[in-house]
C-alpha cells in the first residue's frame, strides 16, 4: 500500500529502515509470501485511554504497572498499532478524591521499560490536561523535555459545554462509570474548580506544552470562537470537534481533524455529538484515533475506504497523517529509508484481519 496506490511487489528492510520497495511479481529467494494480502503501514494512534483500562481494570484496582503496561503493548501490537502516544491524565483534586495522581509515576515506569526494550511497538507520551482541576501546573512541572513529551492536549470537561453541552448525556456517563458523588454535586464541583482555575490553568498549559517541545492538541471544539482561541494557542491537531462548525473553523485554520474510531464504526458519537461519518462525507476528516478501543482504528479505516471509494485516502488517516500531525516524519507510509512499521492485513470479509506486525523491522505480532 503506497500513499497514493496500491500495487504488487516486494519490500525489503534492513536494520529497521525499508531498503527496497519493488513492483511486479518477481519474489525474491527466501522472502514470504503474503499470499494476496495487504501490507501497509504500521498504524499511528495518537490518543487512546486504552492503559489506564489496564492500570484500573475495576473502580478501586490499581493493577501492578510494568504487568499493565507490557498487556496493553502488546493488545495494541495485535491490532496492528506500532506507534503509540499513550494519553495519561495531569490535573486532579488537592485532596485526591476525585482521581488519584499517577501520570508522573507510570511515565517513568513506561520510559524505563522502553529503554530497557521491553517493549513490542514504539510508545510515547501523550499528556491530558485537566483544565477542571486543583493540581494541574504542579504535575506538568514535574516533567521536563527529557521525557520526550510528543502530545499536550488541552482538556476542559465544565459540564454544559463541549464534549457534555447536553448534562442528561453526561449524567448516563457519570453515573455509569463513576457514581459516588451525587451528579447535582459533581457539576457543581466542576464548575467552580473551572471558575476558580481554568483560565489560569489553559494559559499554563500552554506555556507547559512550549517548555517540554510537544505538539499542542485542542480538545472538543464546538463553536469557530474556541477554534480561533485554539489556533492563537498554536494548536496543531484539533482532537474531537463535537460540531460541524467547529470542524470547519479547524480546516479553515490549517488544524488537522481528528475524530473517534468507534464514532465511525458506531455510527455516531456516544456523547450525541457530530457524527465523524458526517464529516468524512464533507470531507474534514483528517485522522481516526482508537480511543478507547484499541482494535477500532484498523476497521474505522476499513469503514471510510468503503465510505470514500479510495483505500490509499483511509489507510492514510490512520498512518501518514497522525505521523505526520505529531512530528513523526520517519513513518506512516512505505518508502526507502523510512522506518519499517508495517502491518499485513486481509480484507476477505467485513473485518480486517491482522496476520503479521513489524515495528522497526522486527516482528511485534
Amino acid at each position: 500500500m503506497l500513499p497514493d496506490r496500491a500495487v504488487r511487489g516486494h519490500i525489503r528492510w534492513e536494520d529497521g529502515l525499508i531498503a527496497e520497495i519493488e513492483e511486479g511479481g518477481h519474489v525474491p529467494e527466501g522472502a514470504t509470501p503474503c499470499g494476496g494480502a495487504i501490507v501497509m503501514p504500521g498504524l499511528v494512534e495518537l490518543h487512546t485511554d486504552n492503559l489506564e483500562r489496564h492500570i484500573q481494570p475495576r473502580p478501586g484496582v490499581d493493577w501492578p504497572h510494568d504487568a499493565a503496561l507490557v498487556a496493553h503493548d502488546r493488545e495494541l501490537a495485535s491490532t496492528g498499532i506500532t506507534t503509540v502516544f499513550d494519553a495519561m491524565r495531569v490535573g486532579s483534586a488537592a485532596d485526591g478524591k476525585d482521581y488519584a495522581q499517577y501520570a508522573r509515576g507510570l511515565a517513568s515506569e513506561m520510559l524505563s521499560l522502553r529503554a530497557a526494550n521491553a517493549f513490542a511497538i514504539d510508545h510515547r507520551l501523550h499528556l491530558r490536561a485537566e483544565i477542571c482541576s486543583e493540581t494541574l501546573l504542579e504535575e506538568l512541572a514535574r516533567f521536563c523535555p527529557d521525557d520526550e513529551v510528543g502530545i499536550v492536549s488541552l482538556m476542559d470537561h465544565t459540564p454544559g459545554q463541549r464534549q457534555f453541552r447536553d448534562i442528561e448525556k453526561l449524567r448516563v456517563y457519570y453515573e455509569g462509570k463513576h457514581g459516588g458523588v451525587p451528579f447535582e454535586e459533581h457539576i457543581a464541583i466542576l464548575k467552580a474548580r473551572r471558575a476558580k482555575h481554568g483560565d489560569a490553568h489553559e494559559a499554563g498549559a500552554v506555556a507547559e506544552a512550549r517548555r517540554l517541545g510537544a505538539v499542542l492538541a485542542s480538545h472538543d471544539d464546538t463553536t469557530a470562537a474556541q477554534v480561533e482561541v485554539s489556533a492563537a494557542h498554536g494548536v496543531a491537531l484539533a482532537e474531537f470537534p463535537t460540531t460541524r462548525e467547529a470542524a470547519a473553523a479547524c480546516r479553515d485554520a490549517g488544524i488537522p481533524v481528528m475524530m473517534g474510531a468507534p464514532n465511525v464504526i458506531r455510527g455516531g458519537s456516544h456523547s450525541g455529538n457530530v457524527s465523524a461519518a458526517e464529516l468524512a462525507e464533507a470531507g474534514l476528516l483528517d485522522i481516526l484515533s482508537s480511543d478507547y478501543v484499541p482494535a477500532a482504528l484498523l476497521l474505522a479505516a476499513h469503514h471510510l475506504a468503503a465510505l470514500w471509494d479510495d483505500l490509499p485516502r483511509a489507510v492514510a488517516t490512520v498512518t501518514s497523517a497522525p505521523a505526520a500531525a505529531s512530528g513523526l516524519a520517519d513513518r506512516g507510509r512505505l518508502d526507502v529509508g523510512m522506518r519499517a512499521d508495517m502491518i499485513r492485513i486481509a480484507l476477505d470479509g467485513p473485518t480486517p484481519l491482522v496476520q503479521g506486525v513489524w515495528s522497526a523491522g522486527h516482528r511485534a505480532a
